[in-house]
């Protein structure tokens, strides 16, 4: 809804204004009219129709015309009339061209790289803002400051609404990928709240790669982060029992994974690889493949994993890369070895309120027969996390180190 009025409104305020109001006017009149047969289209209509008078309001204070100006962009897709018709486009075919639209718009490169991030998230995807906030490591106030700023700069920049021609693809899909990666990231594992999955985050995800593929067919990367979403959700089903407890990858009932999405993702991975020098998502892909495509988890071959996670540092010197290292290296070299790598790591600043960090640590600890520094650990780690899932999981390992 939001994206479909954003192109008429031609301001991010006006048009999440105009929606609100949308859906006070439907609690108003579907408890006394019925709800009508398409609920989606009667929202994304009124949202629309309320964004054009208040258009024609601010054009009749300045001109004194009793006549709609359009911006060009919305111009171009009909006039006025059309918006007001009754026959308005399904939301069902329309929102995902309007979605894709405003994922570029938000990640233009006018925009500062963590602006896109945050005003992507939360205008496209509707993730919450606190906890786009901790996906990126940074307090609430400040994404809330970053998404306003960006928003701001849409509108006096003037910033269109609209799919990049060709020629602007390049400069954006960087950002495009991390949006929706982050996307995935922030539903495949919640933030915060009682569910561990957000399967709603986890599918909008799922479908943007997928529309992003149609648009971009032959670009490594986009093949790349669709392969690593498919290989990590095929997991989905298993990473909590019938109680909502989590369960660790070595816990998990691999006859219930999803061969087909994974079959898909190593087809894409193997394709992508073809390519030449692989990227950031093509490398993760790679890992994820690996992890879903062994027998077991014993049977993993953690040492190619170890490699995989180098090449990957080469091209995306990360410590949260570097941290996720760690787990393969500890079944390869040991988890006193693993465990000097988390401790270097903890110098770096950003990872001061990643909550896996001591996670990890505590794990490898435990394993290393340290069980007073790995109850501290664990402690630390529970501090840091928000998801109710993540928190009993913690709280029992913390348990059974006495």
């Amino acid at each position: 809804m939001l994206a479909a009025t954003v192109r008429t409104a031609g301001d991010l305020d006006l048009a999440e204004e105009c929606v609100q109001e949308a859906y006070a006017a439907a609690l108003r009149s579907w408890p006394r009219d019925g709800v009508p047969g398409n609920p989606a289209a009667w929202l994304t209509t009124a949202a629309r129709r309320r964004a054009i008078d208040v258009i024609r309001r601010e054009l009749a204070l300045r001109s004194k015309l009793p006549l709609l100006v359009e911006p060009e962009e919305a111009a171009a897709d009909g006039a006025p009339d059309r918006l007001l018709d009754e026959e308005v486009e399904e939301p069902g075919d329309a929102v995902p061209d309007e979605r894709l639209r405003l994922v570029f718009t938000c990640c233009h490169p006018a925009l500062a790289p963590e602006a896109q991030l945050a005003l992507t998230l939360r205008l496209v995807c509707g993730v919450p803002t606190g906890d786009v906030a901790r996906a990126l490591l940074v307090s609430e106030a400040t994404m809330a400051a970053r998404i306003t700023r960006a928003k701001k700069k849409i509108s006096g920049a003037r910033i269109p609404y609209r799919v990049p021609r060709p020629a602007e693809l390049p400069d954006r899909l960087r950002a495009v990928l991390g949006v929706i990666h982050l996307l995935f990231t922030t539903g495949h594992t919640a933030p915060s709240g009682a569910e561990l999955v957000r399967a709603g985050l986890v599918e909008r995800a799922l479908h943007l790669a997928r529309m992003l593929r149609e648009l971009m067919p032959d670009e490594p990367e986009v093949r790349g982060l669709l392969a690593l979403l498919l290989a990590t959700d095929a997991r989905r089903a298993t990473r909590v029992d019938a109680a909502g407890r989590l369960l660790p990858l070595e816990e998990q009932d691999r006859a219930r994974w999803d061969r087909a999405a994974i079959a898909e993702a190593h087809e894409l991975v193997v394709a992508g690889l073809r390519g030449g020098m692989p990227g950031r998502y093509l490398l993760q892909a790679a890992i994820a493949s690996l992890y879903a495509q062994a027998p077991s988890y014993e049977a993993t071959d953690w040492a190619q994993a170890v490699l995989l996670y180098d090449r990957l540092l080469a091209v995306w010197p990360s410590p949260v890369v570097a941290l996720n290292r760690a787990v393969p290296l500890a079944m390869v070299a040991g988890p006193e070895a693993a465990l000097a790598q988390v401790e270097w790591l903890e110098r770096e600043p950003g990872l001061a309120a990643y909550q896996y960090l001591p996670a990890v640590k505590a794990d490898l600890l435990r394993r290393c027969g340290r069980a007073a520094e790995a109850r501290q650990a664990y402690e630390r780690a529970l501090a840091l996390t928000a998801n109710e899932a993540e928190r009993a999981f913690l709280r029992d390992r913390l348990a059974a180190v006495g």
